[in-house]
């Protein structure tokens, strides 16, 4: 009984695949792989080794080439591998032909974020918006489910009980997923019951690529205990606190990381989390200087904002984990481009502060580094809102500040 249950608890071990491609170029295809590389061991996979191959687009039978899905299958059965996750969303067509050549698990990058969504969510409107992006991912993939009754499949005279099983199948995910469809939109109405009943209040919401620090900085701004940690998608639920800077108060949200490749039916399913970003009034988009990509993941989250309609709002720029920046002197002379890879901390703070304004700035929430100029940055933009909305409290601020200056 004991070595059972050790066999259940133990680590998965996995490898990764993707592609190098005219659209995906090498230090791109592995950076994805990383990032892949992250997701496995936040889903609790133990990735191995990671294969990469170069085309000029993936293959429509088994997405890498015939020789390399020979040398992964050599290798998986070498080291004992239970599972591969190929870092593209794969068709039903490519699962059924790469289960069959490898004859392990087989993942793609869309089904191991669902099923680290599933692991992670905890409220009932987190699983249910879970539950029906798991199902719209299913659907187009139920004949890959069936590949045991292929024999009774096609042809004259043999519709056999496998296309009947799928037909039946496909009708009760149907309804299932107009059931989930139902259930949000009632949780959504008393979501916004809950937003009306908090009144006026100016609204932040912490917006950002996943495992940037937000819930760290909330648990800073707001003295709480929100749960963080150094892994993918910490926080799926939505968590409102109420902050109160000086003598304003106003309600802080903590959202759901964005990331690349994030499923479609994902971002639909959780739309109506992030209802809280597009009511917001003031966003503070959390970026990982530390991380070589962080660009690219600025591009990633000014992405998801266009298709939230929420682009437009006043934001502050807030580049977190400067105690993490790492910096190596490199030799380079004046026709060297500028990049993350040879500038310092210094430099890349006199950038983006020229390019940004006054709408940026550079903290650690860990160590609390520049906190307090943060506070009073948000503080100002609250209360340039504030004070819009409430013209006759404008005279409380005022007197607040002429006390400052005596």
């Amino acid at each position: 009984m004991f070595d059972q249950l050790k066999q259940e608890t133990e680590t998965e071990k996995t490898v990764l695949i993707g592609l190098i491609t005219p659209d995906q170029p090498e230090n791109k295809a592995n950076e994805y792989l990383e990032e892949l590389a992250f997701l496995a061991d936040t889903a609790g996979a133990e990735p191995i080794k990671s294969f990469v191959q170069r085309l000029a687009f993936p293959n429509p039978k088994t997405f890498v080439g015939k020789g390399k899905l020979e040398e992964i299958k050599t290798f998986i059965e070498e080291h004992e591998i239970g599972m591969a996750i190929f870092d593209d969303e794969l068709t039903a067509k490519q699962v059924r032909n790469i289960s069959a050549e490898l004859k392990v698990k087989i993942l793609d990058r869309t089904n191991l974020i669902l099923d680290i969504f599933a692991k992670r969510a905890q409220t009932a409107h987190a699983k249910t918006q879970v539950e029906l992006a798991q199902y719209k991912y299913m659907l187009p993939r139920l004949t890959g489910l069936w590949t045991h009754l292929e024999r009774q499949r096609g042809g004259i005279g043999m519709r056999g009980p496998g296309e009947a099983q799928i037909e039946t199948d496909r009708r009760i995910i149907l309804e299932r997923i107009s059931r989930l469809k139902d259930e949000l939109i009632h949780i959504d109405k008393q979501k916004a019951t809950q937003r009306k009943n908090r009144g006026k209040m100016v609204r932040v919401a912490l917006v950002g690529y996943t495992n940037v620090g937000k819930s760290t900085l909330m648990n800073v701004l707001s003295k709480s205990d929100v749960f963080a940690e150094n892994k993918l998608f910490a926080t799926l639920d939505t968590t409102v606190r109420k902050v109160i800077i000086d003598n304003l108060p106003f309600l802080l949200t903590d959202t759901v990381g964005f990331i690349r490749k994030l499923p479609h039916d994902l971002v639909e399913s959780f739309k109506s989390t992030l209802d809280e970003v597009r009511e917001a009034d003031l966003l503070l988009h959390v970026v990982d200087i530390s991380h070589s990509g962080f660009e690219e993941q600025i591009e990633v989250v000014d992405k998801t904002l266009a298709e939230l309609e929420a682009q437009d709002k006043p934001t502050i720029l807030v580049f977190n984990k400067m105690d993490a920046f790492t910096y190596v002197e490199k030799e380079v002379d004046d026709l060297t481009p500028r990049t993350r890879e040879n500038i310092t901390l210094e430099e890349l703070q006199q950038t983006w502060m020229s390019k940004m304004s006054k709408d940026c700035i550079f903290i650690s929430a860990k160590d609390l580094s520049n906190m307090e100029a943060l506070k009073e940055m948000v503080y100002e933009r609250v209360k340039e809102i504030h004070v819009t909305r409430f013209p006759y409290n404008d005279f409380l601020f005022q007197k607040y500040d002429d006390q400052e200056e005596l």
